[in-house]
């Protein structure tokens, strides 16, 4: 895929159906400033246009990593925290974007996820990390709070009193506790954790890409509403899908004992 984006790289596989959009500020520990920010969303539209020309669902899953071999993400640029928290309450910046966009969006983290870092993390589906990968908000060392509702998603995931322990003391925690904590999905040994990863990416992009979106679209209306107006609006999802084409196909499979192959109609 060509690419004239400044502070991403931008790939997409056609055979896999899944993207990749990879902060590449690897000398500034791919630390977010306004352009990073725009150029990631940037790079998800450009993937998301993969779908306009194609019959069905292109686009199935995409990776979000970091260059170089020291950090996913380090934080915002300390000059930039005005300008991170003014994006941060008006439209959500490109954390909403990464929360809101239609296939699933997966954070690789290899190295440090530190503040805004984390919190773009937490704005993804899944997030899987290496061993020796380290988590934490040292906004505090700042005398501010995480501005894109770190605390919030942690204590959806945690409980608050490990938002609040790693927000107030600014302490940085291992990949291991993080997962035991429940913010991180899965901690691969740094040897084995490419091919993991690849692996895990594989097995999602090959599902019903209809059932996945709805899916996540399930999963954002738990967070928001009440079990009753939650299950309705699952019933609902659930006759769409059993409308369309890789339906039908998930259910051929099944009676002939084959691996469906779902295309997104």
């Amino acid at each position: 895929m060509d690419d004239d984006l400044d502070a991403v790289l931008v790939e997409f596989d056609e055979e896999t159906g899944v993207g990749t959009v990879t902060m590449n500020r690897p000398d500034a520990l791919n630390a977010l400033n306004g352009q990073l920010r725009e150029d990631i969303i940037a790079g998800l539209r450009r993937l998301e246009a993969e779908n306009e020309d194609a019959d069905g669902v292109a686009l199935r899953a995409v990776v979000l990593e970091g260059a170089g071999e020291k950090a996913f993400c380090a934080g915002a640029d300390v000059g930039g925290f005005s300008e991170e928290s003014a994006g941060a309450s008006s439209e959500r910046g490109h954390y909403e974007f990464i929360r809101n966009f239609p296939a699933p969006v997966i954070a690789k983290i290899d190295g440090y996820c530190l503040g805004g870092g984390l919190e773009t993390a937490l704005a993804c589906d899944f997030r899987l990390a290496s061993e020796s990968s380290t988590l934490g908000f040292p906004e505090v060392n700042l005398g501010l709070l995480p501005g894109a509702g770190g605390v919030q998603y942690v204590t959806k995931l945690a409980g608050p009193a490990v938002a609040k322990e790693l927000a107030m003391t600014g302490e940085y925690i291992s990949a291991e506790r993080a997962a035991d904590e429940g913010i991180i999905n899965h901690v691969y040994g740094d040897e084995e954790f490419e091919d993991e990863v690849d692996a895990f990416v594989t097995d999602l992009a090959g599902q019903a890409p209809l059932a996945v979106q709805a899916i996540k679209d399930s999963a954002h209306m738990a967070v928001q509403s009440g079990l009753e107006e939650g299950v309705r609006y699952d019933n609902r999802l659930f006759r769409e899908l059993l409308e369309t084409e890789d339906h039908a196909e998930g259910a051929a499979a099944f009676d002939e004992d084959r691996e469906p192959e779902f295309d997104g109609t």
